[in-house]
């Protein structure tokens, strides 16, 4: 038992170390290829379950218990490797954002034309009516970063990126109506 002496608790842990490392063997390196350092993951787990044991309701066995934590930050650290070589900041790496690939990519019609207009109103809004930390977001967003990705970049947590991003929407469709733009032209537009 985790909560007993000494002797008990270390054989526990030594149990509930080799059991989490068993499952997320199977369960992560087979599915994603095995770009985990697994004692990593399950050392952060073994210290996420110590600092959360009084949590534990009984409501599961305490091993789904432990794995779904493990379970978590090993796909958090997944989430992290695959991520990392995207920017916030659209100066950095290539300097641009699936936005701005987007622009020009088409033919010469006029659908793609109009849709080219719209994409470049949009990046002109982004960068002139938003806030630094509501384009890093929005930006984010765009280039399919997970919310809880963008928080850590930017130093915040989920509920103030969901809170920048929605203000940001706000932003652009008023920026879009101003110019004569309704979201209905965007979303006609641009699927």
């Amino acid at each position: 038992m985790l909560t007993a002496d000494s002797a008990q608790r270390e054989r526990a842990l030594e149990d509930l170390r080799d059991f989490l490392l068993r499952g997320l063997n199977r369960s992560l390196t087979q599915c994603y290829g095995g770009q985990l350092d697994l004692e990593d993951v399950v050392q952060m787990a073994l210290v996420k379950i110590l600092d959360s044991l009084e949590s534990f309701r009984g409501q599961s066995r305490f091993t789904t218990w432990a794995m779904s934590i493990a379970v978590r930050i090993g796909i958090s650290q997944l989430r992290r490797h695959y991520f990392r070589d995207v920017s916030l900041d659209p100066g950095s790496a290539d300097g641009k954002s699936s936005l701005e690939l987007s622009i020009g990519t088409s033919g010469p019609s006029d659908e793609s034309a109009s849709r080219n207009s719209v994409l470049s109103l949009l990046q002109t809004l982004i960068d002139t009516e938003l806030t630094d930390r509501q384009r890093m977001a929005i930006r984010g967003t765009l280039d399919g970063l997970p919310v809880e990705e963008i928080a850590v970049r930017m130093s915040s947590n989920r509920n103030a990126v969901y809170k920048l991003v929605h203000d940001a929407r706000l932003r652009l469709r008023e920026g879009f109506e101003a110019r004569g733009v309704t979201m209905e032209d965007v979303l006609e537009t641009i699927s």
